[in-house]
């Protein structure tokens, strides 16, 4: 009966995201997992039934069982977010591509392209155009530049579209996000999609630890000491750095502190990581307060 048995998946976010969905669809509690822990064995057995066994006892052994991700609008950001990294990525990749051939290009089109600015050389070789009367090198190399920057035009303009769609969708949901000094439609997003919904994490220690924000103890004899986290959600943890390095340059509170951290000997790591931390928890009481019906309802709809 509905309400009395727990189910626990692994992958909900990918390829179990369907079964997640019908059986909370139809009144089941989900739970996620990670992947159940196998023998270390070469002859170790592996069947659907035996992992399906191993999955319910790793939920038998946690204290805190943490549902599934939103679908709804945080899917919606993700894929956005997924959509622009990828265009970002390949206009970075095109871009070098871009520079190279200038490197190998022929004197007379080097000489030519060397005054123009960094910031109007894309759409200058967008321009170019080829003659006749050139030697077949300058004639191809003008065509692989023109082609290059287009491609360069063209992502970048899908960045500004994604961005865009980011931004609506941000303000519709929770723009108190988008009022923190730092914190730009990106950002956000990122924010909304590694927290998911209220209740999901426990408290904002759980927060920070997801952000690989939470300081890891290292202390030895006297030494007292923490050292950076490697872990958790990296895409989250850099979207803090970026909050943070934001709010170093143009947040004079945070300037003061930096100040003040580092006249007591503290590294530009160090000031970093309290800060994060520090953020981590004024986010998360910000995500967790927003919860008025409405923007709730469009975060958790499935």
């Amino acid at each position: 009966m509905p309400g009395r048995r727990v189910w626990a998946l692994e992958g909900t976010g990918s390829y179990g995201a369907g079964l997640a969905v019908f059986l909370a669809g139809h009144g089941e509690q989900v739970v996620e997992i990670d992947r159940p822990a196998r023998p270390a064995r070469r002859s170790g057995a592996k069947s659907d039934l035996l992992d399906a066994a191993r999955a319910a006892r790793e939920a038998l052994a946690r204290e805190h069982l943490a549902s599934p991700r939103a679908r709804g609008t945080r899917e919606a950001l993700r894929v956005l977010l997924t959509c622009r990294h990828g265009a970002v990525t390949a206009r970075t990749a095109t871009i070098n591509q871009l520079k190279a051939l200038l490197v190998s290009a022929p004197a007379q089109l080097r000489s030519q392209l060397a005054s123009v600015d960094a910031g109007e050389l894309v759409g200058v070789c967008a321009r170019l155009r080829g003659h006749p009367t050139r030697p077949i090198e300058h004639t191809a190399t003008v065509r692989a530049l023109r082609s290059t920057a287009r491609r360069i035009l063209a992502l970048q303009a899908e960045v500004d579209e994604v961005g865009e769609q980011l931004g609506r969708l941000v303000a519709a949901t929770m723009p108190a996000l988008l009022e923190v000094v730092g914190i730009g439609p990106v950002v956000a997003a990122q924010l909304l999609v590694s927290w998911s919904h209220p209740g999901r994490l426990g408290s904002e220690a759980a927060f920070a630890a997801l952000a690989g924000a939470a300081p890891i103890p290292a202390s030895s004899g006297k030494t007292v000491r923490y050292r950076l986290n490697r872990s958790g959600d990296r895409q989250l943890n850099r979207a803090l750095h970026t909050i943070v390095l934001a709010r170093r340059a143009h947040h004079p509170e945070t300037r003061a502190y930096v100040a003040r951290r580092t006249t007591q000997g503290k590294t530009s790591k160090e000031i970093n990581r309290c800060l994060k931390r520090a953020l981590a928890r004024r986010l998360y009481k910000l995500l967790e307060a927003t919860t008025h019906a409405d923007q709730i309802n469009r975060l958790a709809t499935t």
